[in-house]
């Protein structure tokens, strides 16, 4: 495995109900706005791959070759859309889970965020499940909720994916440990885009209220009701145009950041950067489904470089 440096730039300013076998997988809620770090490496989706996901995580020296942490002070952010399209959605889950731990133990960090197809689940769309994604939950020993009326509607084999995700589920808990958003340093994470009606919302509120809709203590965020909320956005990463721009000045000039990182859009030409730097696109498309290469997003305070898999 190579790693190759491109586009060296200049960092610029400053340095429904839980089934009964869920349990308790919630931890303390995470804040939005982290310190700066020394160094950041960035992923987008990954979409059930687990080999993706390994070799992302290797890319960005946060594993050894048992998955396990190595990374010390290493912050590695994950925007969102790790699950749908691909076999291995349990697994890539229950890791990204279990680093997060080990990471925080060593001195390091990792975000996972929550990307529109995370939501998706939750919601109950489940459009994008290959055969493997339920049958990868069947064996999960989940206990079904007899009482969901969404779950009983669906096929026997499809039930325990169904009971997992949905508000209160053993794995829509474990989503609630995420954020949608954050922001560390002087650069904000986001799976889709951030817009200023997403700005007056609050991310603050954002985050919490999608916890309390996971953990089914509160309904779902009224912002998840309109076309282009945080994790469906393409406003930055599909083409944007002076408008656009304008609008991710605006939002970063409120939220005192220098740059935005967003997901979500496939980018076929790898991780690329849209107007004058102050938006990094990094959904190469790694996962098997669409052919893409891996790579991450590396954020230092020297500046920004793109590491890849070769």
């Amino acid at each position: 495995m190579a790693l190759l440096a491109m586009a060296f730039i200049s960092t610029g300013r400053g340095t429904g109900l839980a089934a009964p076998d869920s349990g308790d997988l919630s931890s303390s809620d995470p804040p939005t706005r982290f310190p700066a770090t020394g160094r950041i490496v960035a992923f987008g989706d990954w979409h059930g791959d687990l080999d993706a996901a390994r070799t992302a995580l290797r890319l960005a020296g946060a594993i050894d070759e048992h998955e396990h942490w190595i990374g010390g002070d290493l912050t590695v952010v994950q925007t969102g859309d790790q699950i749908d399209r691909g076999d291995e959605e349990q697994a890539i889950l229950d890791l990204l889970d279990r680093l997060q731990d080990e990471a925080r133990a060593a001195g390091g960090a990792l975000h996972a965020l929550l990307g529109n197809h995370e939501i998706m689940n939750v919601e109950g769309d489940f459009r994008y499940v290959t055969d493997g994604g339920w049958a990868d939950f069947a064996d999960a020993g989940i206990v079904i909720d007899d009482t969901d009326s969404l779950v009983v509607s669906l096929p026997d084999e499809q039930r325990p994916r169904a009971t997992a995700f949905r508000p209160g589920g053993r794995y829509a808990r474990m989503l609630a440990k995420r954020n949608v958003a954050v922001i560390i340093g002087r650069t904000l994470f986001v799976h889709g885009g951030i817009l200023p009606d997403h700005v007056a919302y609050g991310l603050e509120r954002l985050n919490a209220e999608t916890r309390a809709w996971l953990r089914g203590t509160g309904p779902m965020p009224t912002v998840y009701e309109t076309k282009d909320d945080p994790v469906w956005a393409r406003q930055y990463s599909d083409d944007p145009d002076a408008a656009d721009c304008a609008l991710l000045s605006d939002v970063l000039a409120t939220l005192d950041c220098d740059r935005m990182v967003v997901g979500h859009t496939v980018q076929e030409q790898g991780i690329t950067e849209q107007c004058d730097d102050r938006v990094w696109c990094i959904d190469t498309g790694a996962a098997e489904y669409y052919g893409g290469t891996i790579q991450g997003l590396e954020i230092m305070a020297s500046g920004i470089r793109v590491l890849s898999a070769d």
